[in-house]
Formats: structure tokens, sequence, C-alpha cells
């Protein structure tokens, strides 16, 4: 091992051979033709040493260079330039300071840390969050940054889809799931990486969604999860700059970058845009106890939010930690970081987890102009990106309706909550349906926003599948190893008869026309729809709520359902088609269903024309809405028996009649049709049967 202690005071200045004090600025590791500029943020470190590695998993550092506080030290940031160096060379740092938790003070110079700002992570095979807690050196088990060069890559032209929110459909997708079953058809070898989901793009085109929002795919610690379990969703981050290596199938630490690009290029010649769920309200360093990964090590106190006794951290994510959103350091990673993702990965948008914890200040409680959130909406470089809010946190903070800033996006969770009500029959549901068709003004009306602010769902990566909507009433998370504690309790849930899986025809029927129903209603409403992966072929999570731990058969999509359910995969993509335009009518003609939403005369209705029944036992709803040229009329019914509704008379001159467009209760093809197609309807009632919905139109 070659040590190397800096001495001298002047900026530029060689301090040993090759050796030279660098700059403080940029943050990270930035190589040049020559070598690499080295910096990196502590206040309160005494000393700082740069480690770098010839192997991931050697047991000492091939090379330490001490950084001394009068040379290598502007302020509070720690810089060397090293010639010689290049991108590939494995680095980390050790800090020394004082162990003072009381202080909110962490430093252990026996552990080796990440780099911030780290643009790579290589991973020995024997990695140990232990190993990063007990006391004793653990070189040999941590994971290391790489030196990288962002600006080695041929982007081809690429840029950003900038596609308006009126036009976007958005799949909730995880990476690795995607592809990861056999039955995918990819390739061995890139089964569950950035090159595998190339593969499917096809799919998604014919699907014909518009955006995919991918699940955390920040560099984070698979191995914090129960016993023999893996945490796979990714909402543990280690590095808030380096693609997931496991998620890339080349083998070298520079990979994931170039194969993660080489994915967004491929998404956007297909017209699809990348949204990123992005965790920026704590890391993988977990509670008081955790391990020492990066941020602890460098400046605890300033990285997260620590109760008053400073030795305990607050925890608003229900993780252990809370990053410290509001501190000044915080704030310029979050920023660097989003702004690196756009402008260097070419990533058309983010949704915040848990972004209500982005409005608490440094003692935990929230502010009414958070720092962090203007800095994001006020940004050039975000300009023009989708920014979507979770909009609550785990602590009971919840800001739906009320999220600071003009152009962020919401998650509508009372859309979910409500709709799930309505179709499995509860009391008092039907007078919440016209606010959430469209686009819930009781919670965004006073803000006088675009109806695009409602993100639109019913389902998502957390809780049940479409699927086990309608076929589980309660929970299934024996798999978890927590004696089904965890999960939601409230899921609004109907097995539609039959607990799990069910061979008896009427149950499936019944099970096909509730799914059918709430694709309908999602894809219709005023906002901006998202749907999760596979509940277009019913994919099953076997009843697990709560399935992050999972990285097997209950979490990746089996691509056989799309035969078993080709009905279900083909009532979503002619319900996309009609979401993202109106020329299935043949009127209206390039004008987004939004639009023609916004701009129409609504009348409403019950079993009888003008007379909805608004009252806490009623199950059914109607609706008629006028454009300029176009007519249609929605009936949802939700109740157990078939019932008759009176349809609006249509005018003489000239002849017209009502055309079904949509009647979830028929078997395909005859469930969804376009105009050219649509039969006429007889009469001047129509009945619609239990647990369906109907969409006619002027013929």
């Amino acid at each position: 091992m070659n040590r190397i202690c800096s001495g001298m005071l002047t900026n530029g200045a060689v301090l040993a051979p090759g050796v030279r004090v660098g700059q403080s600025y940029p943050l990270g590791a930035t190589p040049d033709a020559a070598g690499v500029n080295f910096s990196v943020f502590s206040k309160n470190a005494t000393a700082i040493d740069l480690l770098f590695f010839d192997a991931v998993d050697d047991p000492q550092p091939a090379r330490v260079i001490s950084l001394d506080p009068r040379a290598n030290r502007t302020f509070h940031f720690w810089h060397v330039y090293v010639d010689g160096i290049a991108p590939g060379q494995l680095y980390a740092y050790r800090a020394h300071g004082p162990f003072d938790p009381a202080r909110g003070l962490r430093f252990d110079p026996d552990k080796v840390l990440l780099d911030p700002y780290g643009k790579g992570v290589a991973i020995p095979a024997g990695y140990s969050r232990e190993a990063a807690t007990v006391s004793g050196n653990n070189a040999p088990y941590a994971m290391k940054s790489v030196v990288a060069d962002p600006d080695r890559y041929d982007w081809e032209g690429d840029v950003p889809l900038k596609r308006p929110f009126v036009q976007t459909v958005i799949y909730e997708m995880h990476v690795k799931g995607f592809t990861a079953h056999p039955s995918s058809g990819v390739a061995p070898e890139v089964r569950g990486t950035y090159a595998g989901l190339i593969e499917k793009i096809p799919y998604l085109q014919h699907l014909g969604i518009t955006a995919v929002e991918l699940l955390p795919v920040f560099q984070f610690d698979a191995t914090e999860a129960p016993p023999g379990l893996t945490n796979y969703w990714g909402y543990n981050p280690v590095s808030f700059f380096t693609p997931h290596l496991a998620y890339s199938s080349r083998q070298d630490p520079l990979g994931p970058q170039d194969e993660f690009r080489d994915m967004v290029k491929a998404l956007h010649r297909a017209g699809i845009e990348v949204i990123l769920d992005v965790v920026y309200n704590h890391t993988a360093e977990s509670h008081d106890q955790g391990p020492t990964i990066c941020f602890r090590g460098l400046e605890n106190d300033d990285y997260y939010i620590l109760e008053p006794d400073k030795a305990r951290y607050a925890d608003y994510s229900g993780t252990g930690n809370t990053l410290n959103t509001n501190h000044s350091t915080v704030r310029r990673l979050i920023m660097d970081s989003l702004r690196y993702w756009v402008e260097v990965m070419h990533v058309d948008g983010f949704r915040f987890d848990l972004a209500s914890i982005l409005s608490r200040d440094e003692d935990g409680r929230p502010l009414t102009n958070p720092p962090i959130l203007w800095d994001i909406e006020s940004d050039p470089v975000l300009a023009g990106t989708k920014l979507i809010a979770e909009a609550w946190d785990a602590a009971g903070l919840y800001q739906v309706g009320s999220f600071v800033g003009d152009q962020w996006k919401e998650w509508n969770g009372r859309f979910r909550d409500d709709v799930r009500s309505f179709f499995r029959g509860d009391e008092g549901a039907v007078k919440k349906l016209p606010d959430r068709f469209f686009a819930s003004p009781d919670l965004y009306g006073h803000e006088e926003r675009e109806p695009e602010q409602s993100i639109n769902f019913v389902t998502c990566h957390d809780g049940f599948t479409l699927n086990d909507l309608v076929s589980y009433s309660h929970k299934h998370n024996e798999a978890n190893g927590e004696d089904n504690r965890d999960g939601h309790n409230d899921n609004r849930s109907w097995n539609c008869g039959v607990e799990g899986p069910s061979d008896e025809p009427d149950v499936e029927r019944l099970r096909c026309r509730q799914v059918k129903n709430f694709f309908v209603i999602n894809l219709l409403a005023l906002g901006v729809p998202m749907i999760l992966m596979g509940d277009e072929m019913r994919r099953t999570q076997r009843g697990n709520n709560n399935a992050y731990c999972q990285d097997n058969e209950i979490n990746w999509l089996d691509w056989r359902l799309l035969e078993r359910y080709g009905d279900i995969h083909r009532f979503v993509r002619k319900m996309i088609r009609l979401r993202l335009s109106l020329d299935v009518f043949q009127q209206e003609r390039g004008q987004s269903l939004n639009q023609f939403l916004q701009s129409s005369r609504i009348d409403w209705h019950g079993i009888k024309l003008y007379q909805p029944d608004w009252s806490d036992h009623s199950h059914s709803l109607a609706f008629t809405v006028q454009g300029r040229d176009l007519l249609f009329h929605i009936i949802f019914n939700a109740y157990r028996e078939p019932l008759e509704f009176e349809l609006p008379p249509l005018p003489s001159e000239p002849p017209a009649a009502w055309r079904r467009i949509i009647d979830t209760y028929r078997e395909s093809p005859d469930d969804i049709g376009d105009m050219s197609r649509a039969p006429v309807v007889d009469g001047q009632t129509y009945c619609v049967q239990a647990h369906s919905v109907v969409l006619l139109a002027r013929g």
C-alpha cells in the first residue's frame, strides 16, 4: 500500500509526484485528459483519506492519499487532483473525526465510504451491511465508487421528449420484474436488465402507453430485507447519481451508465418517455444502529434530521432515517442529482417518493414554502421536466391537493380509494365519483390548475395488483416473514365470492368485468392515468400487498398471462387509444379526451334522466357529455343486479342513434369497439348488467 501525505499550501501546487491540491468544484470525481479531480464535503472531519483499490474486494487499498487540511481543504470541501487516474478506477474515502452521537457526529475512520457524488459503484461478492455496522475495517466488504466520464457517450441526437401531460399515459414498472421471468422471451443473459427492457419496447408501443415510470434505479442496498429475502423495490438508496449495477447485463462497473442510456435512447425513439421514481427522503444507512456506508460517515448532522438528543434519527420515512432535505448541503445534492439525470442521462421526469418529507425543515416541522421544492420548481434545467409528487409521508403528513408549487403533479390517492370503494359497492361511495372522474375539483379546484395535476391510479407497486384487488378480500403477506402484519389493511378490495384463484366460470367472468370497469374509469377520467405493469394481463402477486422483498415469481411478470387474458389486454389497448384520441368516434379529431371533457356540458342522471341518486345506498350513476360535435353517455352500475337506465333523447334532425362503444358485461370483442363497428342501441332505455360500465356515443 502506497500512502502519500500532502503538505503544501499553494493552490495548484504539486504536493507529491502526481498529486496536486485540486479544486473544490465540481464535487465528486471529475476526469480530464491528465487525471482526476476529487472533491468531497465534510464540515467536521479532522482528516480525509482518499483510497484507491485495484480490485473491489481487496482487503486494503493499493494507494492512500491523506488530504492535508491546510492545503486540500477550502471551507468545508476537501479536494485533490491526481495525475494518471482514468475512468474505471475504484476509489473511496475514510473520514477522521469525533464519534460523538450526542452531538450528531458519527465519524469512524475504519469505514470505507462511498463518494456522495460518485457516478459509478462497484460491489464486492462479499458485500456486508454487518461489516459496515460493527467496529473494525470493512474494506473488503464495502461498496466502492468508480471514476466515470459522463461525456463518453454518443446520444445520436437524442433529447427528452417533453410530451404534454394531457397526452400522457403512464406505465409504472420494475426494470427487473418486467423481463426476469423466463416467459419474457428475452435472451437469458439480459433478463431483468436495462437491455432486456429494450427488447420489450415493441410490446409497450403496441400497448399504447406514452411513458414508463421506473421503480428506483439509483444504486440501492438490496440486502436490507428479512432473512433470505431481497430489497426488491429499491427504496433504499446508497447513491443518487449511479444506475443500479444489478440491472445491467454488462460486467464492468461503468456498464450500467451506458446501458441505462441505451435504454433511454431506445425508448425515446419509440416515442416513450422515461420517468424515474426517486427516493430523496432517506438512505440505506437506516437508524442509529445502522451501517456507515456514505453520508453518516462524512457529515451525519447535515445529511439527516436528528431527534433533539442528536443520538437518534427522526423517522418520517418509516425506514429508520430521514434526509435533511432543506439543509443547504442536501438541497445542493438533490439539485445536482436531478440535473445530472436530466442533462447527462436524458430522463423526462421524476416521481418523488414520500415527497412531503421535502417540505419538512431541519427539525422535521412542515414548512409553508420549502426551499428545496421551490429550487426544483424554478430551476431552468428542470423546466419542462415532469415532476410528480407522492404528496404524503410515513409520519402522517398528507398534502394531496395542497402540495407546494405550480409545476408539480400529484399522485391522487383519493382517486384510488374512492374508485375502489364505488366498485366494491360501499355505502356512500357514489357521491364521491363525480369529483374523482373530473380531476378532483374538491382537492384541486381552489388552485385553478389544469386537470392534469391529478395523477389518477387504481393500483401501483405498493398494494394489490388489479387482479388481486378483485381476487382477495384480505392481504396474504406470509411470504414476507412478518406473520402477515406488514402491508396496508385498508385495501378496499373484493374477492368476487372466492378468496384467491378460482376455476368457477361465474367468478372469473365477474373478476374480468371488474378489471375492465377499473380500466374504463381510470382511462376515461379527467387527469393523467397511470396503470401498473402487468395489470393489462391480470398479473398476480398471490395476494401479497407489500411485495417489496420478493425478488421472485411473486413480482416478476409472467408473460404467459398475455395469452390467457388476451381479452383484457385487447380491452386496455383500445381504452388507451380512446384516451389519447377521439378518432375512434370519427369526430373531434385531434382533440384529446381531457380537452373534450373540459369544454363540454355535463348532465347527471340516475336510472331516470336528470334524477341522480346521491343517497348512501345508491350504487349507480350516469352522465351525458355534450361537446360541439360529439355526444356520449356513460353509465356505472356497481349494484349486484341489472338496472334499466333511461337514455337521453337524440335530435331527429339530422337523424341519429345511440351506438354502444363499451359494455364491460359483454365478452370480447363485443366489450369495446369504435364507431365504425359500434352496434345501434334500440329503444329509449339500456339494461346495464350488474357490476358493469357502459359507454354510448351518438352515431
